[in-house]
Formats: C-alpha cells, sequence, structure tokens
C-alpha cells in the first residue's frame, strides 16, 4: 500500500502535472483553496474533475474556502476593482496578478491536513523558471516554509515539501504531463474567464506559448 501524499491541486497546468508526479508513487489527497479569486468556479470544476479522473475518493478530497485574501486585497484576481491586465512579458516587477503570501496561506492549510490524515508529503506546483514572477513560487519561499513544517509539526509527522516543476521550463512542464498521461484537458488557467479563455491574460500567455514550444495542441482548447 502507497503512503498518502496531499497534493495542492488550483486546477491549472502546473497543479494538475504536478498531481500525475505524485501519482507515480503516492496515493492521492487533493486540496484546493477558494480564496475569493475571480475564476473559482471554473477552477473548482477543473479541481473535481480531475479528481475523478484520478478516481481519488472523497474522504481524500478536501476543497475549503477562506474569504481572507479577498479582503486583504492588494490583487487582480481577488480585487474586481483592479483589472486583470495584459500579459507583460518584457516586465520585471511582480504583477498585479500575485496574491499577496497566498502559497503560505496555501501550504499551511495543506500542511495542517496533511498531519491529520497522516500524509508524508505535500505537493505544490510552483514554478520559478518560466513563470509571472511571484515570489511565493520561488525555491527560496519552499525551502524557507520547509524549514518551518519541520519547526511546527509533530516530529514524527516528518512532512516534506515537493516541488517537482518548479525548475521546468513551461512547455517541459506540458511535455513532462503528457508523457505521464495527465488529463491536461481537463484544466484551467486564465485569470479573467471562467468560459473561455481570454488569451491575454499572463496565465493564458504562458499557456499558450508553452504548448506551441512543445509543439502539442492545447487539448483544453478542443474541449471548450
Amino acid at each position: 500500500m502507497k503512503q498518502l501524499a496531499v497534493v495542492l491541486l488550483s486546477g491549472g497546468l502546473d497543479s494538475c502535472v504536478t498531481a500525475a508526479v505524485a501519482r507515480r508513487n503516492f496515493d492521492l489527497a487533493l486540496f484546493y483553496l477558494d480564496y475569493g479569486q475571480r475564476t473559482n468556479a471554473r477552477e473548482r470544476r477543473a479541481f473535481l474533475e480531475i479528481a475523478d479522473y484520478y478516481g481519488v475518493p472523497a474522504r481524500h478530497r478536501l476543497a475549503a474556502a477562506t474569504d481572507a485574501l479577498r479582503r486583504v486585497g492588494g490583487s487582480a484576481l481577488t480585487d474586481r476593482n483592479v483589472p486583470v491586465p495584459d500579459a507583460d512579458v518584457e516586465r520585471n516587477d511582480v504583477p498585479l496578478t500575485y496574491v499577496p503570501f497566498r502559497n503560505a496561506l496555501f501550504l499551511s492549510l495543506g500542511v495542517s491536513w496533511a498531519e491529520s490524515v497522516g500524509a508524508s508529503s505535500v505537493y505544490l506546483g510552483a514554478v520559478e523558471e518560466d513563470s509571472s514572477g511571484y515570489p511565493d513560487c520561488t525555491q527560496a519561499f519552499c525551502d524557507a516554509f520547509a524549514r518551518a513544517v519541520d519547526s511546527g509539526t509533530r516530529p514524527e509527522s516528518r512532512i516534506r515539501i515537493l516541488t517537482p516543476v518548479i525548475h521546468l521550463r513551461k512547455h517541459q512542464i506540458v511535455r513532462l504531463g503528457v508523457e505521464l498521461g495527465a488529463p491536461l484537458h481537463l484544466t484551467w488557467s486564465c485569470y479573467r474567464n471562467s468560459d473561455r479563455a481570454c488569451g491575454r491574460c499572463d496565465s493564458c500567455i504562458l499557456r499558450l506559448k508553452a504548448f506551441e514550444t512543445a509543439g502539442i495542441p492545447d487539448p483544453a482548447q478542443r474541449e471548450s
């Protein structure tokens, strides 16, 4: 019998491929967070469909919700008064779509659940090399958080933070997903819309370029 791993699954490309990686060695426990993001309903649908695809039982699915990040504000993803900007590939600063310290909350809740259900690992689909430039998607942040987990959980829990795609380019993530049979057709990436991807936001542009560079048609486009 395999050990259990919690995968923080947003319903996007990176977290879906991360789940496929985790599945090679672990039974999956999938965690979703509704933090007031614009496309929550569509992302949650992707979460549920990916969970169904992998046959994850109900006891190993957890969808939690908090309005804290929406009330904190400071992000175009949670504040409807702040438009989601078009992608800017030349930008060097942190974009408006950054949700302040979101992954710290995501990881904290995931680790709490992992300790509760006896999971040995928590997987996060953070990408540093080829992403929007969020500071809570870096190796340094994940390493620091892992040290906090070691200090703040039971000694026998020994929960690891695993980030298998953090140093991959986006097109490499696509190819890895295809290699592992990940259900990329079920994923959702757009920051603006829940019906049809806008094709202009950071996340859409990164996804479009990734599939183009990988030389693979985006299966989600055929599903929409």
